[in-house]
This record gives structure tokens, sequence and C-alpha cells, in this order.
């Protein structure tokens, strides 16, 4: 008897799903229900490490790693990004309206603020949380009208980075990264909102 191929392959995702309920079945712990797995997750703000291995390294992170970090977005140009992108905006004459040197620039101011927002979940820190703050007003004065948030169009439209293309999202499945900002703005806005109880960068990825 021959079989197609489209049979063949619902005979065996059937078989899948058989052995994956049999296998289920026998992990199932006698008298515990699927819904009352014993582990109940917790939030990482009430995990508390007083050791001498881990503890001293999440201080070394808050204290010099996430500074550190931030050092180098501003070194680098990544934040004066966001700076010249909202002079742009305003009208004003820039001196550079050089690209960015990737469209993803933008992404690792993101990334530091949403570590830095971890950090001050668990350790106030009122220097950190302002030199945020001072960021994520650079960060909201570099996006349009619209919502759309992307320096290296802003800062030059008619000349953003050729990875970009000559008009929004037209070269997003290739690698504009015009998403792949905003998944990093939206992870940074949600923890940064969490960490403080702040809307300013939420409202931004909002």
């Amino acid at each position: 008897m021959q079989i197609t191929t489209g049979r063949a392959l619902g005979v065996a995702l059937l078989v899948l799903v058989l052995l994956a309920a049999a296998g289920l079945g026998a992990l199932q712990r006698p008298g515990v229900s699927g819904r009352d797995y014993p582990v109940q997750p917790v939030p990482f703000t009430a995990v508390h490490l007083e050791d001498q291995f881990w503890a001293p390294k999440i201080e070394t992170n808050r204290q010099v790693s996430i500074p550190f970090a931030f050092q180098q977005c501003e070194l680098s140009g990544r934040i004066d990004n966001f700076v010249r992108a909202a002079a742009a905006l305003r009208g004003e004459a820039l001196s550079n309206r050089t690209a960015p040197g990737y469209p993803f620039d933008d992404t690792d101011p993101y990334k530091v603020i949403e570590g830095a927002a971890y950090a001050l979940a668990v350790h106030p820190d009122p220097k950190l949380e302002a030199y945020v703050d001072d960021l994520v007003e650079k960060i909201a004065a570099a996006q349009e009208r619209d919502g759309y948030l992307y320096t290296t169009r802003s800062i030059d439209p008619k000349h953003p980075h050729p990875w970009a293309g000559p008009e929004r999202w037209v070269l997003e499945k290739d690698d504009s990264h015009e998403l792949h900002n905003l998944g990093h703005l939206y992870e940074a806005a949600v923890a940064y909102h969490q960490a403080t109880g702040k809307r300013r960068l939420l409202d931004v990825a909002l």
C-alpha cells in the first residue's frame, strides 16, 4: 500500500503526540495533578544573595560594569546619535550628519538601560538612576511625532545608513534592524518601569 507524503507526515505527527503524552504521564508524580506543579517561580527581587561568590560580582556589575558600558556607549557615539537625531527633528543645523556606524547602534544603550534596571530593582542607586533618567530624556527627544524611533534615519533622512533603505521598513527583513531596535527598547522600557515605577521610557515604547 502506498502512503502519500502528507499522510506519512500526519501519522508521524500523531505518533509523536502519543509518545509525548505517554512520556508526560510517566513523569507525573502520583497524587500531583498537572495544575499543582510543586515548584512555583518567585520574582528575582525576592532573592537576596549574601554569599562570598555571587554577591560581590553583582555589586561589581552595578558599580563598575554597568557604568563602564554606558561610558562605552558615550565614547562610541551611540548616545550622541540620539542627541543628533533630536536636534535634526527640531530643525537645527547639524555639523555632523554622518550616519551611525551600524543601524542597530541604538540597541546598545537600550540593553544597558535594561541591565541597569535589573540592578536598580534589587539595589537603589540614586546616581545610576539619575543617569538613566537623563538618557531616557535624550531617547524621548529623538522620537518622531508618530512614534518612529530610529536615529540613523532621523539624523539624515536622505542619507541614512545603507542598510536602512531609502524609506521606513523597506529593508526590515534584510538588514535595517528597525524591529530589532524596537524589541530591545521594549525590554528596557518594561524593566525600567518595573524597577522604578517611572513611565517616561515606557510611554516612548508604547
